[in-house]
């Protein structure tokens, strides 16, 4: 009896892991909901960031937006990372924390995830560039203007060579290329949506 006790114990917590897995991916791989609120920002257009992060001379300018408690920005993180130490002489780089409830400093989370970009808590940036999702990437030509907003990879893991859509937008702004044409994998937002965001100072 306490084997066949034991047993279905074991089978329940299994069964309920792989049901909280299974929620998790079903979860993510949906877009994300558009907000009511939300006005977009369209490719081309003029984004002005009030001066809160700055370009140097006519560099382009690569925006992480990045919640610490959204599993698919946790993911993102590496990725994220391989693009600084590739481009990092050629693009700026930045990292906009949304988060409502851990209340990290920016020097929190670039100790925790070891970044050595600016790090910022504004989330007028993310209405500025037309961002309601995390992760989400918005690349800004010299002239501060819209040249890339979406996602980094069609893999949360970002493990998919084939989809590498910000490298894409970065090799052809730096190679003075035409605009990739991009599918709804790479400009429609997936992730966890963003609502009210803020930091501690």
């Amino acid at each position: 009896m306490k084997k066949l006790l034991l047993a279905c114990w074991l089978t329940f917590i299994f069964s309920a892991i792989c049901a909280m897995f299974w929620y998790n991916e079903w979860k993510y791989s949906l877009p994300t909901p558009v907000p009511q609120y939300y006005s977009d920002v369209k490719t081309g257009g003029h984004v002005n960031l009030s001066g809160t992060i700055s370009q140097h001379g006519n560099k382009p300018l690569l925006i992480h937006f990045f919640n610490p408690d959204c599993p698919c920005s946790r993911f993102n993180v590496p990725h994220f990372k391989s693009l600084v130490k590739k481009y990092g002489d050629k693009l700026d780089f930045a990292v906009v924390v949304i988060n409502k409830t851990s209340h990290y400093t920016p020097e929190e989370i670039k100790e925790k995830y070891d970044l050595n970009v600016p790090v910022v808590c504004d989330t007028t940036i993310a209405a500025a560039c037309g961002v309601y999702s995390t992760p989400q990437a918005v690349i800004l030509d010299g002239g501060s203007n819209l040249y890339y907003r979406g996602n980094y990879n069609r893999s949360r893991y970002c493990t998919d060579k084939n989809s590498e859509f910000v490298k894409m937008a970065i090799d052809s702004l730096l190679n003075n290329d035409a605009r990739p044409l991009f599918s709804q994998y790479a400009l429609k937002a997936y992730g966890c949506q963003i609502s009210e965001g803020y930091c501690k100072k």
